[in-house]
């Protein structure tokens, strides 16, 4: 089955050397998956496709995307990294010789068991990992676990295969204009980049299957319910199944150091993985490659572009018509220079200051958010005397109500 298979992950130029550690722990299992690249942003100059693991490399420019360069800015690296695998999905389907699309993270690998999920895609439309698939006992591991599931989705969307049947092409379809439009990390919002719209799954499809089996998308997010086993050398078991893939999220940002010292300090085979996985790394280019900055993570100029301002270009139409090129650093005609003139949004807010024991100090700081969203979502400037007039009135309430 491997020959109609296609594998893809996504990435930004610093993540290359994980993708390469997941591309050649694909190829092992499983020699003939075509393996694709999804590059958000330039590919480094010295990277030669015919010196590398994938089959092929996809672009923002492969995708069909309206008004690429403003919608590139209006995504941090994580967002657009998942904005764009709904739609890198659909072009693959669309490929006459694909009959399956399987997405990895780039911080997975996968170790066996490749041929199974084959099969169960052959028998279903769409294929999902939950984050957790036994209930946690303790108090801590439900806050740790089952409450950040509640949050930021049931299924993790590390993992997902989609079949090019009627039922897959379907969900391709509604996945990738989600995406598109409304691949967010706005947790207030109900947004986790891509992941929390697969919760409606269930909802909209039939033909899903959710893969329970310990030994599938083992993460330190479920090591508590998963016993973890063995050798790399003799092979490793979850539960008393061999290992299917691993997933080594957080493990840039520290957490997954953490996680596993809190949850898995006593599993030799989990902290052998561990090392396993840095040296890999290390062996695809982590040293070098580590180290590149993200394509859209600066204007012409060099200065770094704050979440804030990719935000605010995005919900507002009237700054998109205006900027069209919002990377653009004209000293007065682009949109960094209007965004700094008009949105100075410490002004006012540092003029205020409140006793750490009044208790309106947190009232303020809300309705202070309040009105700055209010002010970004609508185009209005910040009023000194507006924020200064709700902490007023908010003290003489207080008083008041003392």
């Amino acid at each position: 089955m491997s020959a109609s298979t296609a594998i893809f992950t996504s990435v930004a130029a610093n993540y290359l050397p994980k993708a390469r550690v997941l591309a050649r722990s694909c190829k092992r299992v499983a020699p003939e998956v075509r393996f694709v690249l999804m590059l958000v942003d330039d590919a480094p100059q010295d990277f030669r496709l015919e010196a590398e693991p994938f089959d092929a490399v996809m672009t923002l420019n492969d995708l069909g995307l309206e008004n690429q360069t403003e919608w590139a800015f209006t995504h941090t690296v994580v967002e657009l990294c998942t904005a764009v695998k709904g739609r890198a999905a659909k072009q693959l389907l669309a490929q006459p010789e694909v009959d399956r699309v399987f997405y990895f993270d780039p911080d997975m690998a996968v170790f066996g068991r490749f041929a199974e999920l084959e099969q169960a895609l052959s028998e279903t439309s769409i294929l999902l990992t939950p984050h957790q698939s036994e209930p946690e006992t303790t108090h801590e591991a439900i806050m740790d676990n089952e409450m950040a599931s509640l949050k930021h989705g049931v299924f993790n969307m590390g993992f997902v295969g989609i079949a090019d049947t009627a039922e897959g092409q379907r969900f391709a379809a509604w996945w990738a204009d989600r995406l598109t439009h409304f691949c967010l990390d706005d947790i207030s919002r109900g947004l986790f980049t891509d992941q929390k719209w697969a919760n409606l799954v269930p909802c909209f499809f039939d033909d899903y299957r959710v893969l329970r089996s310990p030994a599938f998308n083992v993460a330190t997010w479920n090591i508590t319910t998963r016993s973890v086993s063995g050798s790399l050398e003799d092979g490793i078991t979850v539960n008393g199944e061999p290992l299917g893939f691993y997933h080594f999220s957080g493990f840039d940002s520290g957490d997954q150091a953490i996680m596993l010292q809190k949850y898995g300090a006593n599993s030799a085979t989990l902290k052998a993985l561990r090392s396993w996985y840095i040296d890999a790394c290390d062996e695809n280019g982590q040293s070098a490659a580590g180290d590149y900055p993200y394509g859209y993570g600066t204007y012409e100029n060099g200065n770094m572009i704050q979440p804030a301002e990719r935000r605010l270009y995005r919900e507002r139409v009237d700054l998109r018509r205006a900027f069209p090129n919002p990377f653009s650093d004209q000293p007065k005609g682009g949109f960094s220079h209007w965004y700094r003139m008009n949105m100075d949004s410490g002004a006012a807010a540092s003029t205020l200051s409140l006793a750490d024991d009044t208790p309106t100090r947190d009232a303020l700081r809300l309705c202070s958010q309040w009105i700055r969203q209010r002010a970004l979502r609508h185009g209005h400037s910040l009023k000194r005397w507006t924020l200064m007039g709700v902490a007023r009135l908010l003290q003489i309430l207080s008083r008041g109500a003392g």
